[in-house]
């Protein structure tokens, strides 16, 4: 199967994972209705909603940048209104838009609790829901999460648990939604990275251009997001995908195009389940 023609609603599309996934649909002629913040250069981070528009129009794709907040619930409706219009509906919505805060329970304020919450989990149900009578309509249609595996292991949870709730409430929706939309044909997945990815929030929050060195390349995220929204939908849904291993299991048998360092010295992700090995063809690159 191919994304040609079929249209993307994706949050947080202005850089990093977000925008591979949207620059690998783009190559197949798709398009995306970017749903990002940033419309203005940023001093940290690299991009806006229209340089990306521009990257994936140059890839093959139509864009749509639309300013929004998913926390704002108004402006998710209208992002998705203006997309339809533009673009006749929706097949695909991608929950990649997060927030990140590794702090304790004693050192979290309140008010970066609700923002994880309010981006993480809320603003993954509300952009599902926004989308879901318009996936519906569709032919295959798919609901991706960026989010980890549901693993009850206490050290996903001691030491960050507000930012681990916020992230498995994700999840959640995964596990609720699939089997909610099942007898409708929309599936919905998740898709987790086994090791570090290298983004903007790996060098400004969690490790700086050290941790981007150990890291992959948000490509792996792409290529293994592809893979999903491209199975057909009654036959793919309530997964929990590990980036490597999803390759790995569709024929994928060279990782290093991802890294520049051996995968034994790539960087481990959180949350992701012992029961969970990498596969072999990735410990060889």
């Amino acid at each position: 199967m191919s994304l040609e023609g079929k249209t993307l609603f994706i949050t947080g599309a202005s850089r990093g994972i977000g925008l591979a996934i949207a620059l690998k649909a783009a190559k197949d002629g798709a398009n995306i209705i970017l749903a990002a913040k940033t419309a203005e250069p940023h001093p940290k981070l690299p991009g806006t909603i229209y340089t990306a528009a521009d990257e994936i129009e140059k890839a093959g794709g139509m864009a749509l940048p639309v300013i929004v907040d998913v926390r704002e619930e108004g402006q998710v409706l209208s992002a998705v209104e203006e997309g339809v219009k533009k673009f006749g509906g929706i097949d695909i919505c991608v929950n990649n838009a997060s927030a990140i805060q590794l702090t304790n329970t004693l050192q979290t304020d309140m008010k970066r609790y609700d923002l994880m919450n309010q981006i993480n989990a809320r603003g993954t149900f509300v952009t599902s829901k926004s989308c879901l009578p318009h996936l519906l309509k569709s032919e295959n249609p798919h609901i991706l999460n960026i989010s980890p595996p549901l693993d009850m292991n206490p050290d996903w949870f001691s030491g960050h648990v507000a930012y681990s709730m916020a992230k498995f409430g994700m999840s959640l929706c995964v596990l609720g939604m699939a089997a909610e939309f099942k007898d409708d044909g929309v599936a919905v997945n998740a898709l987790w990275p086994r090791t570090a990815i290298a983004t903007a929030a790996v060098k400004n929050v969690l490790g700086g251009e050290q941790l981007v060195n150990i890291s992959r390349g948000p490509e792996i995220m792409a290529d293994a997001a592809y893979v999903i929204l491209t199975k057909p939908s009654k036959e793919f849904s309530g997964n929990f995908c590990i980036d490597d291993t999803l390759l790995a299991e569709n024929g994928v048998s060279d990782f290093s195009v991802y890294a520049d360092v051996p995968f034994d010295q790539l960087a481990p992700d959180f949350f992701v389940p012992e029961d969970m090995p990498p596969p072999e063809a990735a410990k060889k690159s």
